[in-house]
């Protein structure tokens, strides 16, 4: 197949095209690098540097099987203090996409989402059903692309699948023997922040901050679920094919269990053999105490199911984490 992957030099998006490439697919990469790197595109991939508003339409109308949408913009902070450059990038340019596909003909799409269009759940574990009330303007526009998808899906017949992730971490092993990992400006994620400690890559004296301690959970940290980007990866492929004409499917993709910040510091501490030191922060606005997907219904009709645990995660993102200081 000729896929289109937009926002395949980020973290993620390399991934999937990875996959997507080293499975025999024909794939183009559309990203502007505003936050990506190039060198995350594997190379028998096409590379298109710029928006989807510029180029996608383009690269459809010569011919692809399906897009991977990843461009977008995630940091929730920012979204907080510019809910407006949100909007205009994540439902904006997804707009402009699906635009472009109707007008090429493109059927199918497979879409990033997130599990931060939850927000607080009333039940654990949160599945497919529960009710999305986002606390933040990323959220927001996360939920809105899918009404998005769902009318394109109703009005034009495009088939659509949306995939919520949970907590991604991890790295993917390449076949030259290097690894595809997190390099996010600023780096908000608690694995990544806590090995660049263990490298000595942060600032002198530097403590990983474990945002409060008073949460009702066993150790009075946030319990959340983490997933291994490879696996993610694989769902992916596996969601090209759950793409219905006229349907606008939902799945949430995690691990099914939890672990604490406090669990996950440990886990960091065991497989780098550093003594990590760390601070108890106060807790930050919109955190929930436990967040934790139910695969069941991504399972049940695609047969996939995650196979590295949170160890393995943190083994293979320290691995890139090494490369980088070399």
């Amino acid at each position: 197949m000729r896929l289109l992957v937009t926002g395949g030099a980020g973290y993620i998006g390399g991934v999937v095209a990875t996959l997507l490439a080293g499975a025999g697919h024909e794939v183009v990469v559309i990203d502007d690098l505003s936050t990506g790197h190039a060198d995350a595109v594997p190379a028998a991939a096409a590379f298109v540097k710029g928006s989807i508003r510029e180029h996608a339409r383009a690269v459809l109308a010569s011919g692809a099987d399906a897009v991977l949408h990843f461009a977008a913009k995630s940091l929730v902070a920012e979204s907080v203090a510019r809910p407006s450059l949100y909007w205009d990038n994540n439902l904006g340019g997804t707009l402009a996409l699906l635009e472009a596909m109707r007008v090429t003909g493109t059927a199918r799409i497979v879409f990033s989402s997130t599990a931060a269009v939850y927000g607080e759940p009333e039940r654990i574990p949160i599945d497919e059903s529960a009710p999305t009330r986002p606390g933040n303007p990323y959220g927001a526009s996360k939920i809105a692309v899918d009404t998005a998808l769902a009318e394109h899906a109703r009005m034009h017949g495009i088939g659509a699948v949306s995939l919520r992730y949970f907590n991604v971490a991890g790295a993917h092993a390449v076949p030259d023997g290097g690894w595809l990992g997190e390099r996010h400006e600023p780096e908000t994620h608690l694995i990544p922040n806590i090995l660049q400690v263990a490298r000595g890559g942060a600032r002198p004296g530097t403590s990983v901050a474990i945002y409060g301690d008073d949460y009702p959970t066993p150790d009075g940290t946030c319990i959340r679920d983490y997933i291994h980007v490879t696996d993610l990866a694989r769902a992916h492929l596996l969601a090209l094919d759950a793409c219905v004409p006229g349907q606008h499917r939902i799945y949430n993709l995690g691990s099914g269990s939890g672990y604490s910040n406090l669990e996950v510091l440990q886990a960091c501490r065991g497989v780098t053999g550093r003594e990590i030191p760390a601070r108890i922060a106060p807790r930050r606005a919109g955190d929930p105490a436990v967040l934790i997907a139910s695969t069941r219904l991504f399972h049940a009709e695609r047969g996939w199911e995650p196979e590295a645990g949170l160890r393995a995660m943190v083994a293979d993102a320290w691995e890139f984490t090494r490369g980088q200081s070399r």
